[in-house]
């Protein structure tokens, strides 16, 4: 058999490369579908790709790894489903047991408070070995047959609704039985989930009926499903669970676990009433609040990290939020919508809007063109004259020009303390960044770099501009400051000979993304720029994986103690991280004790650095892995967070070591098949 070699590539933040997902008119992306969140606008995923290169035949290696543990976790011996025989059976061919809701619930709280197995026990399995992928199974090392077999170190428990959708009466975790079931009602097993071609490491829609088979099985439905629809859906499990313990169960070193069905005779508004703490949506439709919601979490952080923010007197920039919220529209006189699409507004448009501001109470709405819309080679000199138009008109419309009488004085009444302008999009940090970094350098008379550092570091903002905007801007940059009202006559004939600093031409437009005050998340391409770094405060460098290719010059600038190289960690599904965890977080500490801003990058930022800073967050803010995944991922600005399977299954055995260590016992918010979910839903709408 030929060796495979499977190198990561650099990707542009503007490329997507979706990873396998379910076809769209499989059974599972048909009940996924109903729940898929909306995108955020300006997302985007950049997926390590693999150049997958024959060589002449070898032995298949795969990449290093610290020795495994040699105990083997075992099953435990008694759990409240486990036997079964302490509960009612209501049908014997195949087996159903029947449990009340306080069971259920004891059930759900108990497999929550159970320790996971290692991730060298169920991995490489979760990432899905298809007997007909070669390239999975070679990479994976085909010739050892035991990492192809289903652990037998696993009992979860698995919550299925059955009847109407799950966007009401859903306890915690549950799922729609076509997640795990084939369409055809006639058809015995459970779905075969495993990707047939492909290399990924990235499979998080497959956790769900992975697991399930390996799981006690609970089947409710709401207060309007009959008990027949219930019984029907427990009996296809309950034949799906021994048809695949017969084929994937073989163990001859091992007795083989066996798992059962079980379906809930109590009402759905029994657990309304006394288990609360498990129902995530109650039977009208409303969030309860208590159960993590990504899209709602990642929302959350968004508008709390994009409130709008003054970065000039009465010039706010934020998002559509900052706009709509109850009691604050009246802020803001005008409110400039960057978006896709929009024109210039053309200079007559803004005489108009300034005649219809003379009632100091309207409110005045105007669009402009979005950050990144147009290519930077196809700007014409009459779209920098827009530029010009408008950020002169804010200017003059914020700052008002005072009239006066013969003596010099002005009436109070004649006052006017200028219009409050916010400028505004969706997210609040990307279609904006184009006019914003615009006005500053016009109000305040400053260059391109020097408002591109202003804007993030002294006004506290996190935005994302394109390099078509730095190229605009530095395009516009002389007539700008020219135009400037901050800038005397005497400096204008100096305009022309600014220096532009060598970090700027190094530069793509793009920052990496302030996490924490002290931690940023980014990419090699920020890594290799250390004057930008110190531009941003940031002082010290945590490499994962990947390192930097500095100059001598700039090598020496650094003192050797601020940088930490991580080596031999590749994003492969295979290299463990947690293990470095506590050096990596020790170093960002000391940064921070220094007050010094650390950098952790890999090559694209979005897997192995990012778990780590998932990781910092979690200790640092005391988050759930579920809240901190959400935390980091709204900051990552534009780009989405992808630590493939392996990294988030150990930060959740890395979170059981943390409280235990705290004395707190375990106890997991979300259990790994729902973090899978979730995660694979978040990512379904770009990955298209």
């Amino acid at each position: 058999m030929a060796t495979l070699t499977i190198n990561p590539t650099t990707i542009s933040a503007r490329s997507i490369t979706p990873p396998p997902s379910p076809p769209d008119d499989s059974p599972m992306a048909l009940a996924l579908a109903a729940s898929t969140p909306l995108p955020i606008p300006n997302k985007h995923m950049p997926t390590p790709t693999y150049t997958i290169t024959k060589l002449p035949p070898s032995p298949v290696t795969p990449p290093a790894s610290p020795p495994t543990e040699k105990a083997t976790p075992v099953l435990p011996s008694s759990t409240v489903l486990h036997p079964p025989t302490a509960h009612l059976q209501i049908w014997k061919d195949p087996p159903i047991y029947s449990i009340d809701a306080a069971t259920a619930a004891a059930a759900i709280h108990q497999a929550a408070s159970q320790p996971l197995p290692p991730a060298d026990k169920v991995f490489p399995w979760l990432h899905g070995l298809h007997s007909e992928n070669i390239v999975q199974l070679t990479f994976f090392d085909a010739r050892r047959k035991v990492l192809q077999r289903t652990p037998t170190c696993w009992r979860g428990v698995t919550v299925v609704k059955a009847g109407r959708p799950l966007e009401n009466s859903r306890l915690r975790g549950a799922i729609h039985p076509a997640e795990i079931l084939p369409a055809m009602s006639g058809s015995n097993g459970f779905l075969n989930v495993d990707p047939k071609e492909g290399f990924c490491v990235r499979n998080f829609h497959i956790q769900t009926a992975k697991l399930a088979a390996i799981s006690d099985i609970i089947i409710y439905g709401d207060d309007r499903t009959s008990k027949e629809t219930v019984k029907s859906i427990a009996r296809r499990i309950s034949l799906a669970q021994i048809k695949y313990r017969s084929m994937y169960m073989n163990h001859p070193d091992a007795q083989c676990p066996q798992f059962n069905t079980f379906v809930v005779s109590s009402s759905f508004s029994e657990f309304e009433q006394h288990h609360p703490e498990l129902v995530a949506f109650d039977s009208q439709g409303l969030s309860s609040g208590s159960i993590p919601d990504f899209p709602f979490l990642e929302r959350q952080e968004m508008c709390i990290m994009s409130q709008a923010t003054e970065i000039a007197h009465n010039v706010w920039l934020g998002s559509t939020n900052d706009k709509y919220q109850a009691g604050t529209r009246n802020l803001f006189n005008i409110c400039i919508e960057t978006c896709d699409g929009a024109p210039f507004p053309t200079a007559p448009m803004l005489r108009l809007i300034s005649r219809r501001m003379k009632d100091r109470n309207s409110v005045q709405d105007i669009e402009f063109p979005a950050s990144g819309s147009v290519a930077a080679s196809h700007w014409a000199r009459f779209d920098i004259d827009a530029i010009m138009d408008m950020c002169r008109w804010i200017y003059f419309s914020v700052n008002p020009i005072l009239i006066k009488d013969a003596d010099g004085d002005t009436k109070m009444e004649d006052r006017d303390p200028g219009k409050r302008v916010l400028i505004h999009c969706l997210d609040g940090y990307t279609e904006t960044s184009l006019l914003a970094l615009a006005y500053i350098m016009y109000a305040e008379g400053l260059t391109v770099h020097e408002a591109w550092i202003q804007l993030h570091r002294e006004k506290g903002r996190n935005f994302f501009a394109y390099q078509t905007d730095l190229q605009i801007l530095l395009r516009a940059q002389s007539e700008i400051l020219r135009a400037s009202p901050a800038r005397h006559e005497e400096d204008a004939a100096s305009v022309s000979k600014i220096a532009i600093p060598r970090w700027v031409s190094k530069s793509d437009g793009s920052l990496p993304s302030r996490i924490l005050p002290h931690m940023y998340l980014g990419n090699l391409c920020h890594a290799n720029n250390p004057e930008m770094l110190k531009e941003l405060g940031i002082r010290r460098i945590l490499s994962v994986g990947e390192y930097t290719s500095w100059t001598k010059e700039e090598e020496a600038a650094w003192p050797a103690t601020h940088i930490m190289k991580i080596q031999n960690l590749q994003d492969n599904g295979v290299d463990p991280l947690t293990c470095r965890l506590d050096q990596c977080l020790a170093f960002i500490n000391a940064g921070k004790a220094a007050g010094e801003a650390t950098l952790v990058h890999c090559r694209v930022g979005v897997s192995r650095s990012a778990t780590i800073c998932i990781a910092e967050v979690m200790k640092r803010l005391k988050l759930s892995v579920p809240r901190a995944y959400c935390y980091v991922r709204a900051r990552r600005l534009n780009v989405i967070i992808q630590p493939h399977l392996r990294f988030m299954y150990e930060l959740l055995k890395w979170e059981e070591g943390q409280r235990i260590q705290a004395g707190l016992g375990v106890k997991r918010e979300l259990e790994w098949p729902t973090i899978a979910r979730e995660i694979a839903l978040m990512n379904r709408p770009y990955s298209r």
